[in-house]
């Protein structure tokens, strides 16, 4: 009986020890985990308010740091929260253009590694090209920068074939409401409707198809 009281004692005491050896080994590797994309983002979201380059250094990529420096509007008043990896920041009192409505941030890993901001744009040829380019790239965010989400939407509906028609910019023209900038190609073109001023900024507020 004193033998297995013994030995039940020492099971212990190595049960405790062992446990006791490993929760604040386990604990560290908790704390070390990568932090939460929405507490990266507003990491930097306040370094920027606060005009502190050093602390968005910690929390961005270098050349998001530099980005976000850039944004002309006042500071967007809501957090829009996460879409997997992708944070947004949104005006609700404010018109800027594009479907952006604000800022959003790409986080890859503990950092800020990207980021795409509404921009202000004076001349309809320069939204157009934006466009386009982002179109090329197959990067919606970088479209919503100059572009409603409509337009966005439609634009991106198929996919830009680098191996199919060459499209070749013809510049914009007035109508109407403001601009059409046309890119035309082997059978057809496609026109970018721009509106806007160079006071408010422009942006591409549809997009339509002509047919040869």
């Amino acid at each position: 009986m004193f033998k297995r009281l013994v030995l039940g004692a020492a099971l212990t005491a190595a049960a405790t020890l062992t446990l006791s050896s490993v929760g604040p080994a386990f604990a560290a590797h908790a704390s070390a985990r990568t932090p939460a994309p929405g507490t990266v983002a507003n990491k930097l979201f306040r370094a920027w308010l606060a005009a502190d380059r050093a602390a968005a250094a910690k929390a961005a990529t270098p050349a998001a740091v530099k980005t976000i420096f850039t944004y002309v509007y006042r500071a967007p008043d809501r957090f829009d929260g996460c879409s997997s990896n992708v944070c947004r920041f949104v005006h609700t009192s404010v018109r800027v253009p594009g479907g952006l409505d604000g800022i959003a941030m790409v986080i890859t890993g503990s950092k800020v590694s990207k980021v795409y901001l509404s921009r202000h744009i004076t001349e309809p040829p320069t939204v157009a090209k934006h466009l386009f380019a982002a179109w090329k790239r197959g990067d919606e965010y970088s479209g919503l920068e100059v572009a409603t989400s409509a337009t966005v939407q439609k634009l991106f509906k198929v996919t830009y074939d680098p191996r199919g028609a060459t499209h070749f910019f013809q510049g914009c023209s007035k109508e109407p409401q403001g601009y059409s900038c046309a890119y035309s190609y082997e059978g057809g073109a496609m026109l970018m409707h721009v509106r806007g001023s160079r006071n408010a900024g422009y942006e591409v507020r549809s997009i339509s198809y002509l047919a040869d």
